[in-house]
């Protein structure tokens, strides 16, 4: 079946895309330019474009064909740019409705047949999404980096080096009687351990390709008017908080979205932690412990008139991932012997109100995302599908490394177990490549 759709935004634009891919492209190019040639592959040319029942102009633009496999679906494929009027756009995609064997493509479906044709792995399409829906300039080189195929080629490497030491636990059993080192298992297991060590660096990355992905989270937390609405309005810019002098007036978690560095960043303000018996209150103040308790940064807010001691409320959250900030410095004499012994990533003294410390703290805030965010050269995990796979690969391999025995067919199914969870996160999976190195490896049958 040939399927269409508009592939541009939604919306009144200068100019609208219109694609469709299939097997009888061909023929629609030539029911919609019937007093044209049939044109050029990947060569832009300017067409008028008919409706085939009514033979009505519907518009004139520009008409891109593109011969499978040679695409991005590996179909054939041809885009029409229209002009990017509601009712260009609307005609166009009503003419497409009523040609046979056409129909409305499902969402994601040209990059369905893309993978379904070999054109790009699982991992790939997901950089694809990712790279849309990509909002701050490291998300865009993270999804770029994903979408060229750098994660699948670390994920393929690794499954193959598994084939490669299934391969001689497999040739050991099916071709005892050829000449097959006697010492296989002494030849597996260094390239099991070294992928099993290799697979478990990759998992402790500190979730920083997920964190890139969908932006760091940021929750302040301090007492009732400690200032954490004035930070959050300083630190967006804008008034997104009411700030008062009533104690308690955040009562919900209040969200700003922020490019900060480069890095997508999230800051989360909170109810004011105290013991209240309002029942609104508490339930804001239980849903501020929860989402700090899932924070990758806490800034914890402390009332520079109130540091002779400790408050309670705040200790459970201050710990190697929090940035202490002892605000309205401005009216007091800072004392912060009560906090030396908490263990923090450090403390700075600042007047949310009158913006004083605030740009060495602000300074030091963007050193933290940038540290928690940046990216590194090997390509990071970017989903819960691939951590879950990896997790279950590098438990099939310590099973096989913690292996008391030497029945060959336990091990080797160890191993291709690890190496059918690394295919799921590419969607390379194909047992019948055992076979092949099989023969390679050892000129079996020669």
């Amino acid at each position: 079946m040939t399927i269409f759709a508009l592939s541009s935004g939604k919306g009144r634009a200068g100019v609208s895309v219109i694609r469709i891919s299939g097997p009888d492209v061909c023929a629609v190019i030539l029911s919609l330019c019937p007093n044209d040639d049939f044109p050029k592959e990947r060569e832009a040319t300017l067409r008028w474009f008919y409706d085939p029942e009514t033979n009505q102009k519907l518009d004139q633009g520009l008409l891109i064909y593109f011969r499978g496999p040679n695409s991005f679906t590996g179909e054939d494929i041809a885009e029409f740019h229209v002009h990017g009027g509601y009712a260009v756009v609307a005609g166009f995609l009503e003419t497409l409705s009523k040609i046979t064997n056409l129909r409305f493509a499902q969402a994601g479906e040209f990059t369905r047949r893309a993978f379904d044709n070999g054109k790009m792995d699982l991992t790939s399409a997901e950089g694809l999404a990712d790279l849309i829906n990509a909002e701050t300039q490291s998300q865009r080189r993270q999804a770029l980096r994903q979408m060229e195929g750098k994660l699948a080629d670390l994920y393929e490497g690794w499954r193959q080096e598994i084939i490669t030491a299934m391969a001689y636990l497999e040739a050991d059993i099916d071709f005892s009687d050829e000449e097959i080192p006697d010492d296989v298992t002494l030849r597996v297991k260094p390239i099991v351990e070294k992928l099993f060590g290799m697979i478990k660096s990759h998992l402790a990355d500190g979730h920083r390709g997920e964190r890139l992905r969908h932006g760091l989270q940021v929750v302040i937390l301090g007492a009732p008017n400690a200032g954490k609405s004035t930070l959050l309005n300083y630190l967006s810019r804008r008034d997104v908080a009411i700030v008062s002098d009533v104690a308690g007036t955040t009562r919900d978690l209040l969200e700003v979205h922020l490019d900060m560095s480069g890095f997508a960043v999230t800051i989360v303000d909170t109810a004011g932690l105290r013991d209240s018996d309002d029942q609104v209150e508490a339930e804001g103040i239980r849903r501020a412990i929860s989402r700090a308790e899932n924070a990758d940064l806490k800034l914890v807010i402390i009332d520079a008139s109130h540091t002779e001691k400790v408050d309670q409320h705040m200790v459970p959250h201050i710990d190697e991932n929090t940035m202490v900030l002892f605000n309205k410095c401005d009216l007091n004499v800072i004392n912060d012997n009560a906090f030396k012994a908490i263990k923090a990533i450090g403390c700075w003294s600042i007047s949310a109100k009158t913006e004083q410390g605030l740009d060495d703290f602000l300074v030091a805030l963007q050193e933290q995302v940038e540290k928690r965010m940046e990216l590194t050269d090997t390509p990071s995990l970017t989903r819960t599908r691939h951590r879950a796979n990896l997790k279950s690969s590098a438990k099939h391999l310590k099973r096989f490394l913690d292996a008391d025995h030497f029945e060959l067919e336990l091990l080797s199914e160890d191993l291709r177990l690890a190496a059918r969870d690394l295919g799921k996160i590419t969607g390379f999976v194909d047992v019948e490549d055992i076979l092949e190195k099989i023969f390679k490896e050892f000129c079996i049958g020669k």
